[in-house]
């Protein structure tokens, strides 16, 4: 793709905010000018280290990661890193997607079974993490994250079970999208509409950023998501 001015502000936009969702679920984590790092390992799921500029070096981004325990991971959010030499390997690849505010006066209005809300309490934290994970909540998303300035957004059947959702948050001037989910057989198509939904009454204002690979990347894509470019995340195994 052509990369242009506003291309690469909505792509440093979309990386920031990933790098504050990140830093707010993993606390103790250290910001400088070209990344966020964790000193101690990450909970699943989420990188030991967020590069925020193409300019940082693998020496430095390693130098402040713990890569002597297991599952050590590293977002490479330019996709310009070659970590292979300091002992990581590719996991996978994905592309960031960016949808300007207006989309989302533009979108046809879609009928949906569920009704959907913004969780208010740590029970119901609970049961959306149970609901996300398809078992049970084991505490990685906590209490300290229902902030003003993320939505963990909950879709209910009309018997009241949470059976679809995702998390928003804002930060970098932009809403950032993840963790989308349905459960029951449910299309992806009723978590994205009905999270974007909530997302444009919340934030009316706010473009929408995250990232998706593969088929979620495409349903995205369907839902006015435009890729601004690519990420690698690598996992240490050596």
């Amino acid at each position: 793709m052509i990369i242009t001015p506003n291309t690469e502000d909505a792509l440093r936009a979309a990386v920031h905010n990933n790098a504050a969702w990140c830093a707010a679920v993993c606390p103790g984590g250290v910001f400088t000018a070209g990344s966020w790092t964790s000193p101690r390992r990450t909970p699943p799921y989420y990188p030991d280290a967020v590069t925020l500029t193409r300019e940082v070096s693998a020496a430095a981004l390693t130098a402040g990661i713990d890569t002597r325990s297991p599952g050590c991971s590293v977002k490479d959010s330019f996709a310009v890193l070659d970590l292979a030499p300091v002992g990581f390997e590719l996991l996978f690849e994905a592309q960031w997607i960016h949808r300007p505010a207006a989309a989302a006066a533009s979108a046809p209005a879609s009928a949906s079974s569920l009704s959907w809300s913004r969780i208010e309490s740590a029970q119901d934290l609970d049961r959306w993490e149970a609901a996300w994970d398809g078992e049970e909540s084991a505490g990685l998303f906590h209490p300290a994250l229902l902030t003003p300035e993320i939505a963990f957004l909950a879709g209910r059947s009309a018997e009241g079970r949470i059976v679809a959702g995702a998390v928003a948050n804002e930060a970098a001037g932009v809403v950032g999208v993840s963790n989308v989910f349905t459960q029951d057989g449910l299309a992806d198509e009723e978590a994205w509409s009905g999270a974007l939904a909530e997302i444009a009454s919340l934030w009316p204002a706010h473009a929408v950023v995250g990232y998706e690979a593969g088929e979620d990347l495409a349903t995205a894509l369907r839902h006015g998501f435009t890729p601004l470019g690519p990420l690698r995340v690598w996992l240490h195994t050596a």
